[in-house]
């Protein structure tokens, strides 16, 4: 995810000081990784330095100077092309799990084994964000749906895998 271009897009309803960006973005998307103040403040940083935003004022109501952010025209056009361009699909060709079963093939160790304890922990989680999906709204539905599509489909490879495992063996062990 950019943070850049979802910030950028927060301050398009109106400016904004870090403080609300930070609760807006961990509101809206940040449930299960929000942001770090440090992270609003350097990318502000960096917005501001290539134009992207600027000062709208600066409050200090008795505390630390809070700067009020805005979005120029640039920040807009910049954002509008990062959501006009498509995302490019991950193939997972260099898959860690993949790696683990070759390996565990290599050296004699069981790859079902692998396999079994990766497809209960695959299990473990869908369990997890499909209750958290029952109780969530609509936003957190449609999060854990990505989630458990990508889940299924590696579902879906554990057991084509473990059903190819001889045929793995032979191809991979000298």
């Amino acid at each position: 995810m950019s943070i850049g271009h979802t910030l950028l897009g927060l301050l398009e309803s109106g400016p904004r000081h870090g403080y609300d960006l930070k609760r807006t973005f961990d509101e809206k998307f940040g449930q299960d990784r929000p942001l770090h103040y440090g992270q609003v403040y350097s990318t502000m940083s960096r917005l501001l330095k290539n134009g992207l935003v600027e000062v709208d004022g600066v409050e200090s109501e008795g505390g630390p100077e809070r700067k009020r952010y805005a979005i120029t025209d640039a920040g807009i056009t910049d954002v509008s092309q990062w959501l006009d361009q498509p995302e490019k699909p991950e193939p997972y060709l260099q898959s860690t799990l993949y790696t683990k079963v070759v390996l565990a093939l290599l050296t004699g160790r069981s790859a079902s084994g692998l396999l079994d304890t990766q497809r209960s922990e695959h299990l473990r989680l869908m369990r997890i964000l499909t209750d958290r999906k029952r109780k969530g709204d609509l936003a957190d539905q449609l999060i854990c749906d990505h989630a458990l599509f990508h889940l299924e489909a590696d579902l879906r490879w554990l057991e084509l895998t473990a059903a190819r495992l001889g045929q793995l063996a032979k191809v991979v062990t000298p």
